[in-house]
């Protein structure tokens, strides 16, 4: 985070803080043994407070079997971490509401973290998680940050605001203005309130959960629940929801492999618990207000975009394929490039040799090539290796690989092939050259090759891809020092019997 805003931010006097009856049981319930009666009258204590957990555990929100009429029973039935949460939630949105600058709308701010928090729990819930009220508490506070910027900035962080036209803008509108985010200052809050990491991490890195430093699975669970539920919460406060529903669609599909429609069903669950949730925290909820009036509206855009998502995709698709083709193809020759041969023939060799299979090999080589450079010029010594790969990638069966080796030579891996017929394919590739002239920009031009030829069989049972590289290039020697223009096929000759020892 931005040192100068750090320091900004741990000298302003109006920076929200814990209030004491939520420091008292945050620290009771960081205790191993805690004493639910001991909790049950710090809660008492402050009748408004009791008062608002028990209209709260006895709405539909919770659907108990069972109405509660006691903090105490509020603690049995539903445990200490959810009251705890109740607790937390109700004493900070009551302590933070009453610190208001200028610099953004709050109400805003308030139902977007109403709606968050609800979708969190819902969320949560539909996932089976245990921690459903951490990731309510998480999500009402993940953007704490936005009021603690608003105290210390004023009228200047409500520019920030006014510059973009969605929250999910806002985090890279802010690092570039002020070179930290409002998920880091929530964090830096996090700390200092000293929170458990179940609430200080998802507050965090909500907006960034894929980076999150954390290896423990449970955690980066919260984490992605809670930045999900930010998205949520843009679905109902933002001006132009289409964007968000689609981010929301396309989570929760690629995530949690849930449909379209259960996705908008989900959403419409939000939207109505919500209005239940809002009033418990004195935030005003429009009452007209419906996942499915927004989705209507929504739709067009939606089309639009999944339209445009649909030919980024076509788009990103044929990219991937030219990058491939880039990376294994030879630019002058258009054959496979010296390091898809490599590949290739090690692989085809590992096979050919373990099922007991042929693998055969022709190297080619321009005859006089460097003449040709010397007297008609390198642009003509490319046209030739251009007209060469054409007609080398011709003769390549599907399951063959024509490559270039390393300038002028190329060869042609042939798997499944023996030896007698891979002499007699050189020969008519041979052939096929040497009968006529290549047609160059410079005008026609005779060219001979000299190809050699080498094969993994019963009777050259080679031990490496390397030594068969080596035997075709054995034989692409030969045939350069036995004339040019033709073919030789690299054979072991066998050794002359030993001497007969003269009789004594």
């Amino acid at each position: 985070m931005n040192a100068q805003l750090l320091d900004k931010i741990r000298q302003c006097p109006s920076l929200p803080t814990l209030p004491a009856i939520a420091l008292r049981v945050l620290e009771m319930a960081r205790a191993e043994n805690s004493d639910t009666q001991e909790v049950a009258r710090i809660i008492m204590k402050d009748p408004a407070l009791s008062s608002k957990i028990l209209k709260t555990v006895n709405s539909s929100f919770y659907a108990l079997s069972q109405s509660v009429s006691t903090i105490n029973h509020a603690l049995v039935i539903l445990g200490l971490q959810s009251v705890k949460t109740l607790v937390l939630g109700f004493s900070l949105v009551s302590n933070l509401s009453q610190n208001r600058a200028k610099g953004f709308k709050h109400l805003d701010y308030w139902r977007r973290s109403i709606y968050a928090a609800t979708a969190a729990r819902i969320i949560a819930g539909k996932l089976q998680l245990v921690q459903q009220e951490e990731c309510f508490l998480a999500a009402l506070l993940q953007d704490i940050g936005m009021l603690v910027l608003d105290q210390v900035l004023g009228e200047s962080y409500g520019t920030i605001h006014e510059q973009v036209t969605s929250h999910n803008q806002l985090c890279a509108k802010e690092m570039a203005v002020l070179g930290a985010t409002h998920a880091e200052v929530s964090g830096h809050m996090a700390q200092q309130w000293k929170l458990p990491p179940v609430l200080a991490m998802p507050m965090a890195w909500h907006h960034s959960c894929a980076q999150a430093p954390t290896t423990d699975t449970a955690l980066k669970k919260l984490v992605e629940v809670v930045s999900l539920s930010s998205r949520c919460a843009d679905v109902f406060v933002e001006q132009n929801p289409a964007e968000a529903i689609a981010d929301v669609r396309k989570f929760c599909l690629e995530k949690y492999s849930i449909s379209e429609s259960d996705c908008d069903a989900m959403l419409d669950d939000i939207c109505n618990r919500t209005r239940e949730v809002a009033p418990m925290f004195e935030v005003s909820i429009a009452s007209g207000i419906s996942y499915e009036a927004i989705l209507k509206k929504a739709n067009e855009t939606l089309v639009d975009l999944t339209l445009r998502t649909q030919q980024q995709a076509a788009n990103l698709e044929q990219q991937n394929i030219q990058l491939k083709v880039a990376a294994t193809t030879d630019g002058l020759t258009g054959l496979a490039n010296r390091a898809t041969f490599d590949r290739f023939i090690a692989e085809q060799f590992a096979m050919a040799a373990q099922a007991g299979k042929p693998l055969s090999m022709l190297m080619i080589d321009v005859d006089k090539f460097k003449s040709v450079n010397d007297t008609r010029g390198h642009q003509t010594g490319d046209d030739v290796l251009r007209i060469l790969g054409r007609l080398l990638k011709g003769a390549a069966r599907s399951h063959d690989l024509a490559a270039r080796y390393g300038g002028e030579e190329m060869v042609l891996v042939m798997p499944g092939t023996a030896r007698g017929t891979a002499a007699a394919i050189a020969e008519s590739i041979r052939r096929a050259i040497a009968t006529k002239p290549l047609s160059t920009e410079s005008g026609p031009l005779p060219i001979t090759i000299s190809i050699g030829v080498a094969a993994l069989d019963k009777d050259l049972p080679f031990k490496h891809h390397a030594q068969l590289i080596k035997a075709a290039d054995m034989a692409v020697y030969a045939a350069k020092h036995g004339g040019r223009n033709c073919v030789k096929v690299f054979t072991v000759k066998p050794q002359a019997p030993p001497a007969a020892t003269a009789a004594a």
